[in-house]
């Protein structure tokens, strides 16, 4: 049975194409941020999924709405992606060093969303991307797939390799959260 999902969604804010395959297959980003880029691409590339992403925003006001609304629709692919969830280990968690920085992700496709973000920012910007806005998007996809997610930074001095660390934790957990290991729902009371 084929996982895969494609979402369009447009606003006055941005416009959205997004395919995802969670079997893998090539991956595309193009959201006219490069640090944004950048991360989408580690999640992907550590989650061994595929994923179409054109996004289109109003980057003359800021990147928040292309950040969030991003977060929006790769988190309703997610779900789509899942279906029932039938067979899914459904938790996944995962350590990622980055330097100086040490991060952490902790997640549960429960279709109970909750985020607990613990990652303070040392400088306001990456580049063209404002810091401020990871926690948006995390905030975004967890709420949108139905994911309780929790976050951390132990520890860390530098922006970019914090918010890379937390991307890449994030794919890595996704990548065992998502895996086929058996037929039921992973669930005492028998469905999510």
């Amino acid at each position: 049975m084929a996982r895969i999902a494609s979402i369009q969604r447009v606003t006055k804010e941005t416009q959205i194409d997004l395919s995802l395959d969670l079997e893998g297959g090539e991956v595309s980003i193009s959201t006219g941020i490069g640090f944004f880029d950048h991360m989408l691409t580690a999640f992907a590339f550590y989650a061994r999924i595929g994923l179409k992403l054109q996004v289109k925003g109003d980057l003359y006001v800021d990147g928040h709405h292309a950040v969030e609304d991003t977060g929006i629709v790769l988190g309703q692919a997610m779900k789509e992606a899942l279906g029932d969830k039938k067979g899914i280990r459904r938790f996944g968690s995962c350590f990622v060093p980055m330097d100086e920085a040490l991060t952490f992700t902790a997640l549960d496709f429960s279709n109970r969303p909750y985020l607990v973000f613990d990652a303070p920012m040392p400088q306001e910007r990456i580049g063209s991307y404002d810091s401020c806005l990871t926690i948006e998007f995390m905030r975004a996809f967890a709420f949108n797939a139905g994911i309780t997610l929790h976050q951390k930074c132990h520890y860390g001095s530098n922006a970019h390799h914090i918010t890379e660390g937390l991307f890449k934790s994030l794919g890595m957990a996704v990548r065992d959260a998502v895996k086929v290991e058996g037929e039921g729902v992973t669930s005492t009371k028998g469905m999510l």
